[in-house]
């Protein structure tokens, strides 16, 4: 009896001991194995880790409008979608109602196609020698080709629309450019092409006679002209403005807006690095500078020649002077519309533009009497314009008074624009192509 008795109580302790690990199991790891499944979804949604990557809170940008500036992520968001719409280019060349290839033999072309077009190159180093891009916009597929080995005579031609980009600022320019117009005019004449465009940078003076008896209006085959600076000739009809842009013969990269260059504050008032020549608006500007002690303030860099070519360190001192300053001064030089302002922009650096019409032909058209810089102001630049460098101290006393809140409204605004004023452009010079070589198809 004793005997049974014992057993039962080992019995019910033995019961007791399984049903306590039994529990104990449950309690610490039967919620922990359910716990993942909302974590993955948790991550993905939250996307913690990707804010511990940009070191900074998400509080900062929620209440953001535009926000270009979740740079790891989106940045590659972008590549992604970038390399879809070439492959899709690609792919739907043949649904396109017009095929139009650009020839470009002047730097020029590449702010066209990388900056304004927003697209690639193939290959990508810029020293091979033929390099070529695809693009559809609207009803057009575009394709560019550039590099020395883009010779007149030694590539084949297959395509009936073409836009030759080309240098006309200097007469071994215009010789060169004239050889590439009698080389088109030779393929029009034999129907190997049947309409043509030119993109001109023009003669900083708007000295640009040479290229007239090309142009369809005075009995040649040039349909269209885009032409850079304040050209009397622009008239909206087949002779249009096109804007100078970035130094890309500097290899002046194609910028893309960040968090830090929009919010973070920037340790000088102005910037200006470039040549000085005697007795011009520029040494005028110097010496306004240095009597208020703010050449101080401001990142200054003055050279006595021109130097066309940049090392990799003055670029970067070059990007780094535009980065950080809060207004890039923009003095006349043969032109009044440089590379600067442009430059200025792609870095959110308000451009401070002396408002004066340089020496020579360039002025107002009779469609337009706003020059110098009609282009920009007619699509509402929001630059600082003035007239006399002896008003710059005043603009730099009331930047010192601007808080970063505000500083940070204005960078925005400028790159806004900047944006939009590319776009625009886009969509005018494919509207231009579109109803004039559509026209004269039909016609």
């Amino acid at each position: 009896m004793r005997l049974t008795r014992k057993r039962l109580c080992s019995f019910l302790i033995g019961l007791y001991c399984l049903f306590s690990f039994y529990a104990a199991y449950h309690v610490f790891f039967g919620s922990s194995s359910r716990a993942p499944a909302a974590s993955p979804r948790g991550l993905r949604k939250g996307a913690a880790p990707a804010r511990d990557r940009r070191g900074r809170e998400p509080s900062t940008l929620e209440s953001e409008e535009w926000n270009p500036w979740e740079v790891d992520e989106k940045n590659e968001q972008q590549h992604r979608m970038k390399t879809s719409l070439q492959i899709l280019n690609k792919s739907t060349k043949g649904k396109a109602d017009l095929s139009v290839q650009i020839w470009g033999k002047a730097a020029i072309g590449l702010y066209l196609w990388e900056h304004i077009f927003e697209d690639l190159l193939e290959p990508a180093d810029v020293s091979t020698q033929w390099r070529e891009g695809n693009s559809i916009v609207g009803r057009t597929h575009f394709s560019f080709i550039t590099g020395p080995a883009v010779v007149p005579g030694y590539f084949s031609v297959d395509v009936n629309n073409v836009v030759l980009i080309l240098n006309g600022r200097e007469k071994t320019k215009v010789f060169y450019a004239t050889q590439w117009l009698l080389y088109a005019q030779n393929l029009v004449q034999t129907q190997k092409l049947q309409h043509l465009a030119v993109v001109l940078l023009g003669n900083e003076h708007c000295n640009n006679e040479w290229i007239s008896q090309f142009l369809k209006r005075n009995g040649g085959f040039v349909e269209l002209l885009f032409i850079i600076y304040d050209s009397p000739w622009v008239n909206e009809v087949d002779v249009f403005q096109w804007p100078l842009g970035v130094a890309t013969y500097r290899n002046f990269p194609v910028v893309e807006a960040t968090w830090s260059m929009l919010h973070n504050e920037r340790p000088y008032l102005c910037n200006f690095l470039g040549t000085v020549y005697e007795n011009s608006s520029r040494q005028a500007l110097m010496n306004i500078l240095k009597q208020d002690g703010n050449d101080k303030l401001c990142w200054v860099s003055a050279r006595e020649q021109w130097q066309p070519q940049e090392t990799n360190e003055s670029l970067k001192n070059y990007q780094d002077a535009l980065l950080q300053s809060d207004l890039t001064l923009c003095p006349v030089g043969v032109n009044t519309e440089c590379y600067r302002i442009y430059e200025a922009c792609s870095y959110g650096s308000i451009p401070v533009v002396e408002d004066v019409m340089t020496p020579g032909n360039c002025g107002n058209t009779s469609i337009s009497h706003n020059a110098p810089l009609r282009l920009l102001k007619s699509m509402g630049a929001p630059f600082i314009f003035i007239k006399n460098w002896k008003e710059l101290p005043a603009v730099l006393e009331k930047e010192k008074t601007i808080l970063l809140q505000e500083k940070i409204q204005r960078r925005k605004v400028l790159l806004q624009w900047y944006q939009h004023f590319k776009t625009e452009l886009k969509m005018k010079f494919t509207n231009i192509i579109e109803n004039t070589f559509f026209m004269n198809n039909k016609g």
